[in-house]
C-alpha cells in the first residue's frame, strides 16, 4: 500500500461516514465496460464542488490492490452489478491529485520531478523483485512492472487541468506536456494501462495539450452521454433527502437545480448537502468561490455580450456556439468563448438540443448580480436590476404610473427602432422590467388558462405574496385587457393557489410609444 501507488480506501471511508452520502457507485459499473478496450481513456470534466474528487476516491477504493473494500461496497448499488466482482481490488492503481501537488509544492517548477521520485520509491517498495534502476519516469516504472509480471494499471489524474489554468505557457507547463505525453501517448505503455481516467473543470485543451490527450473520450458538462446521472445529484436523489431533512423540494430545485442532461435534472451536490444539514437556502457555492470568475471574463466586453446577459438575467436563453472555445485560459475571442467557459465552470447551463445557455438557478443568479454590481461597464445593467426590484414593490402596491414609466424605459433597452412596435418586443419589455421578480415568482409566458391563454402569469414561491396575471394589448386599452382576464376566467388555471390576485392590464400605443397600466385586486377563494 502506498500514497500514490495502490493507496488505501481510507478517503472513501471518510465519504461514507459523512452525515449525507448519495450512492454513485454505479459509475464503477459504467467504467468497468471500458477496461482493456480501445476507448479506455476517459476525461470527465464538470464544475467545482460537483463531486469529482469523491468519485476518484471511490474508484481508488474499488480498483486498488492496496486495500480490501468488499465490506464497504457490500451494501452499495455496485454490489448488485454483473461486473462487480471482476475488478474489485484486482488492479494496480495510481492516483495523482494534480491540484494538491501544485498547491503543496515548495518549488513549483520541480513538482513533477518530486512526484516522479516519490512514485518510483513506491514502485521499488511494492515490487521488490523488479529492477527499476534505469527508470526515469512513471511510465518507465509501469512498463517494467508489466514486462516482469504482466500486471496492468488504472491511472487517475484528478484536476488534470490545474496547470492548464494556472501555468499555461510557462516552463512548468511545457514540462507537464512532456509528463502527459509519457503517460498517455506511448503505444508501448498503452498495453500496461487498463483504464486512464482524468478529471478537471475544463475538457481537453484544444491546443498543444490536444496532441497529448486526443485519445481521450470526453464526458463534459456540455454532454456527459451515458455518464450524465453521475455529474451531480438527480431529482431521484434529492427528493428523498428533502423528505428526510424536512426541506421543501420545489424550493431546493429552484436554488440548486438547472444543469439538465440527457433526461436527468442535475443539482449542485455540495450546495444540496449543505442545505439539508443547515435547513437553510443560501448561496453556499459563492462562499467557497468568488464572482470575480465572472467579472474577469466580462470586463473585455465582447460584442453583444451585455445584451445577452440582460436576457439571461431576465430568465431567457441565448444562442451559444460551444465549438469555438479552445478550453484554455487565454483564447477568448468572442462572447461565445466566454459563455462556453462559464458553462464549464457552472455559472451557465447548456441546452444541447437547442444550443442555448442560461443562468441555471437562484444560487448562481446571485453570483451574477454580485458580479454585475461590481463592474463599472455594467452600471446600466445593474440599474435595470435595481429598478426592477422597485417596480415589483410598486406593482404590489398597485402604483400604475410607476409601472408605465418602467415599461417605457425597459422597452427601449430590449428593442431597436425597427422592431420597437412588434409583440415580441413588448413581451421582452415586460420580462426585462420584472427581472427581479424571478427571485420571488415563477413567471410563465402564455399560460393555458380558463378559456384561453394569459400573456404572463406570476405565481409566488412563498405565502403572503399575491399572484399576478398580466394581459397585454397593443393599440387597445387597459380596460379591454382587464375584461379579457375576467371574461376568459384566466384565474381558474390557478387551481392550487388561494389568496390575493392582481389583474394587471397593460396597453401599448404605437404612435406615442407609451404604455398605460391599470391594476385590479381580486380575492380567489
Amino acid at each position: 500500500m502506498g500514497i500514490y501507488l495502490n493507496p488505501s480506501n481510507n478517503l472513501y471511508k471518510e465519504t461514507l461516514s459523512a452525515d449525507i452520502y448519495v450512492d454513485k457507485t454505479m459509475l464503477i459499473s459504467e467504467l468497468n465496460r471500458f477496461i482493456d478496450k480501445g476507448n479506455k481513456y476517459i476525461c470527465v470534466s464538470r464544475p467545482r464542488r460537483f463531486g469529482k474528487t469523491i468519485a476518484t476516491n471511490m474508484l481508488c477504493a474499488y480498483y486498488s490492490k492496496g486495500c480490501d473494500s468488499r465490506e464497504i461496497f457490500k451494501n452499495l448499488k455496485i454490489s448488485k452489478a454483473d461486473n462487480y466482482e471482476k475488478y474489485l481490488n484486482k488492479l494496480n492503481f495510481i492516483a495523482i491529485d494534480v491540484a494538491s501537488e501544485y498547491q503543496n509544492a515548495g518549488e513549483k517548477e520541480n513538482m513533477l520531478e518530486k512526484l516522479t521520485t516519490f512514485l518510483k520509491d513506491e514502485f521499488i517498495a511494492q515490487f521488490p523483485k523488479v529492477d527499476f534502476k534505469a527508470c526515469e519516469s512513471i511510465a518507465d516504472c509501469m512498463l517494467k512492472v508489466y514486462s516482469a509480471t504482466g500486471e496492468t494499471f488504472v491511472i487517475i489524474l484528478d484536476e488534470y487541468d490545474c496547470l492548464v489554468r494556472n501555468q499555461f505557457g510557462t516552463g512548468l507547463f511545457e514540462k507537464y506536456l512532456g509528463f502527459l505525453n509519457g503517460l498517455f501517448k506511448s503505444n508501448t505503455l498503452r498495453q500496461a494501462i487498463s483504464l486512464a481516467y482524468i478529471t478537471g473543470i475544463l475538457p481537453v485543451v484544444r491546443d498543444r495539450v490536444q496532441s497529448k490527450l486526443n485519445n481521450f473520450e470526453e464526458y463534459t458538462i456540455l454532454d456527459a452521454y451515458n455518464l450524465s446521472e453521475y455529474v451531480g445529484f438527480t431529482d431521484e436523489e434529492v427528493k428523498p433527502l428533502c423528505e428526510k431533512y424536512g426541506v421543501e423540494f420545489s424550493e431546493c430545485k429552484r436554488e440548486y437545480d438547472g444543469y439538465a442532461q440527457n433526461g436527468f435534472e442535475i443539482y449542485n451536490p455540495e450546495s444540496v448537502v449543505k442545505c439539508m444539514l443547515t435547513k437553510k437556502f443560501s448561496n453556499f457555492w459563492g462562499k467557497t468561490s468568488t464572482y470575480k470568475v465572472i467579472t474577469d471574463r466580462l470586463k473585455h466586453n465582447y460584442k453583444g455580450i451585455q445584451d445577452d446577459i440582460i436576457k439571461m438575467i431576465a430568465g431567457e436563453e441565448v444562442k451559444v456556439n460551444v465549438t469555438r472555445y479552445m478550453n484554455t485560459m487565454t483564447d477568448f475571442i468572442t462572447k461565445d468563448d466566454v459563455f462556453t467557459y462559464l458553462i464549464h465552470l457552472g455559472y451557465l447551463a447548456f441546452n444541447n438540443e437547442k444550443s442555448t445557455c442560461r443562468i441555471p438557478n437562484f444560487e448562481v443568479r446571485k453570483e451574477w448580480y454580485n458580479a454585475i454590481e461590481s463592474m463599472e461597464d455594467y452600471a446600466a445593467t445593474d440599474q435595470i436590476i435595481k429598478d426592477s426590484e422597485e417596480l415589483l414593490s410598486q406593482t404590489l402596491d398597485k402604483n400604475c404610473r410607476a409601472v408605465e414609466k418602467a415599461l417605457d424605459k425597459s422597452h427601449i433597452h430590449v428593442t431597436s427602432n425597427r422592431s420597437y412596435n412588434n409583440e415580441d418586443a413588448l413581451m421582452s419589455a415586460i420580462y426585462l422590467a420584472y427581472i427581479y421578480a424571478k427571485n420571488e415568482y415563477t413567471i410563465i409566458k402564455e399560460m393555458t388558462t380558463g378559456k384561453g391563454f394569459a400573456d404572463v402569469v406570476f405565481i409566488p414561491f412563498y405565502p403572503g405574496k399575491p399572484a399576478m396575471i398580466i394581459e397585454l394589448k397593443r393599440n387597445g386599452s387597459t380596460e379591454s385587457a382587464l375584461n379579457q382576464i375576467k371574461n376568459k376566467e384566466y384565474y381558474d388555471s390557478l387551481e392550487h393557489y388561494f389568496g390575493k390576485l392582481l389583474f394587471v392590464g397593460i396597453n401599448y400605443d404605437e404612435k406615442t410609444k407609451k404604455h398605460q397600466c391599470e391594476i385590479l385586486e381580486f380575492e380567489k377563494e
